[in-house]
């Protein structure tokens, strides 16, 4: 895998415990961390648990980026993978499903035509299997490369591609259906 020059600047920096660089890798992939932990989990205080603890592992761990040859991003993406099946699992073993949270202000046109929309998208999302789920909230949510997601799922560059292009065919192909349903 081929890294910039960047970024292995910034692993240098990170490795060396640089505060400065610390705070802007956090500011720049927080909110797609959040975004993915929450999508997997279903819970908003479940996600800020997991990118909390993900980010811990993440600083005691430092070391041991380099040794994954990933970039800082989708190494720390690839600890939240895991801190999130982590507590899948306790949440399986204690029952405790995801719940969808309602929009805020339903009372907006604009927001109850939005919130249809996102329900369509939703259930659709739902309906595709695990793996297409994970791997589209990591390339379309946590923005990572085919390359960085080969990796963390332990595939090959163009599987990754190609299971993508896959994985949204069957989501357009439910779109059609949930639209089909609903008119």
């Amino acid at each position: 895998m081929e890294h910039s020059a960047d970024h292995d600047g910034e692993a240098a920096r990170l490795l060396a415990g640089d505060a400065t660089t610390w705070e802007a890798l956090y500011e720049r992939v927080h909110p797609a961390m959040l975004a993915y932990a929450d999508r997997r989990l279903g819970s908003t205080e479940d996600a800020r648990d997991a990118v909390s603890e993900a980010m811990t592992r993440a600083v005691s761990s430092v070391e041991r980026m380099a040794d994954l040859d990933l970039v800082p991003d989708a190494w720390l993406f690839g600890i939240l993978r895991h801190v999130v099946i982590d507590q899948q699992r306790r949440n399986y073993r204690r029952r405790d499903l995801p719940v969808h949270r309602p929009i805020e202000d339903p009372e907006a046109l604009e927001t109850l035509v939005i919130e249809g929309e996102q329900d369509a998208v939703r259930l659709a999302f739902s309906r595709l299997s695990d793996s297409d789920r994970e791997l589209l909230e990591l390339r379309v949510v946590a923005g990572l490369n085919s390359d960085d997601v080969a990796s963390l799922l332990g595939m090959k560059s163009g599987a990754v591609r190609m299971a993508q292009v896959r994985a949204l065919n069957r989501l357009r192909s439910l779109m059609v259906e949930i639209e089909g349903v609903g008119s």
